[in-house]
């Protein structure tokens, strides 16, 4: 007994330096508008600003996403603090665009190294037979984190002064506790070989993975696209069009397309693998709808409801579409092909944001979001019409 309640006070730790990783990865949300009027940049700018987060993170997943299995679980979450903590000092330094470039692709390459080797560490932190308790702190810490950040940014933006350099001094002073916490737990790796070990690891796909694949990934794309422009250019939306001025209800309204992810993640192992993924779409297509709704109409309601409703179909089509692939991968090639699906993944948080931010100048922001929403719709139909001829049928989740 004694020891279950330690096993479980450092899986909690665990999660909670998972949680202040991933938060301030979404930190800067709320605050673009802020950094446009300070250094008079358009929304494409906005939008290469947030996606070359993207590219951190997949350029970290391809080159070192396996590192923590080599070299051990503490030194990569450390090394991913460590970016963290440099990217806080980019933004606290800003006095132009570069600063904000850099300080989003050292984000991007602290999730990189967080997403895999935090959610195997909070695993194997919890007591013999915790497993699916276990993984719910890792889901929660994951997306929660995610949510957190812009919550907490507006919040501090809003009603505390300083509103571009507090939020990245709180987050600095959360990474240094976060770092403490982590030298006081164990590692939980046993045989560690040394950095020259890690090799890159290559997209990889099976014959026997990719019917289950194609649609999951289609899903993928889209769930991750919605976040992109829910994270990217949603609160210079909310403040033009809808004159949401308050800082703090732009960053709750991205937090609860993340919370509502959690959400539906957490539903997949109630309504099982099979049907998570044609649900997930359901929900995605009905978000993307309201969306478009909201950009049509110029109504707070619709964007707040297209965050719970999009947010949890990504979250029941994500969590959906990673166990699928993971119960059709082999043993030994299951790590290379999850790789692959955050690859995808993460192209669609960066790529379809692009394209608003280029269609935002000649078509303005609403008829930019109307047709990323409308390519968004066919892409998430076209794998919904799949998944009907060929349903995805796995046992159980594996992930």
């Amino acid at each position: 007994m004694e020891g279950d309640r330690q096993g479980w006070l450092r899986c909690l730790l665990g999660g909670a330096v998972f949680v202040v990783c991933m938060a301030g990865t979404t930190l800067p949300t709320p605050l673009y508008p802020l950094y446009q009027e300070k250094f008079g940049f358009s929304e494409l700018i906005v939008t290469v600003v947030y996606a070359v987060y993207a590219f951190g993170v997949i350029g970290i997943l391809l080159l070192a996403g396996n590192a923590s299995d080599t070299v051990g679980r503490r030194q990569v979450l450390l090394w991913g603090l460590g970016f963290a903590a440099a990217s806080a000092v980019c933004f606290l330094c800003a006095t132009g665009l570069g600063w904000l470039y850099a300080g989003r692709l050292l984000s991007g390459l602290s999730a990189g190294l967080f997403t895999g080797a935090a959610t195997a560490y909070v695993l194997e932190l919890a007591p013999p037979g915790g497993g699916s308790r276990a993984t719910f702190v890792a889901t929660a810490a994951n997306m929660g984190g995610l949510g957190c950040g812009p919550l907490l940014a507006g919040l501090l933006a809003e009603y505390a002064p300083s509103p571009l350099l507090l939020p990245f001094a709180v987050h600095l002073a959360l990474v240094a506790a976060s770092a403490a916490v982590l030298l006081r737990l164990p590692e939980t790796v046993r045989e560690r070989q040394p950095l020259t070990a890690v090799r890159p690891q290559r997209p990889a796909l099976p014959a026997r993975v990719r019917a289950v694949f194609v649609p999951a990934a289609i899903a993928s794309f889209v769930g991750f696209a919605l976040f992109g422009v829910f994270t990217s250019v949603s609160p210079a939306f909310l403040a033009r069009f809808l004159h949401v001025d308050n800082h703090a209800v732009s960053g709750l309204v991205v937090a609860l397309a993340f919370f509502s992810s959690t959400a539906g993640q957490l539903a997949v192992s109630r309504v099982g693998v099979a049907r998570s993924l044609p649900l997930g779409c359901a929900g995605l297509f009905a978000g993307l709808l309201l969306l478009a709704g909201a950009m049509h109409w110029d109504l707070l309601a619709l964007v707040v409801l297209s965050a719970v409703v999009g947010g949890t179909g990504q979250g029941l089509a994500f969590r959906g579409a990673l166990s699928a692939v993971a119960g059709a991968s082999p043993d030994d090639r299951r790590a290379a092909v999850i790789s692959t699906l955050f690859v995808v993944a993460y192209t669609g948080i960066s790529v379809p944001v692009i394209g608003v931010g280029l269609l935002a100048d000649p078509l303005g922001l609403e008829g930019a979001g109307l047709v990323f929403i409308a390519c968004m719709l066919l892409l998430v139909t076209s794998a919904a019409a799949y998944l009907l001829r060929r349903p995805v049928t796995a046992p159980h989740p594996k992930v």
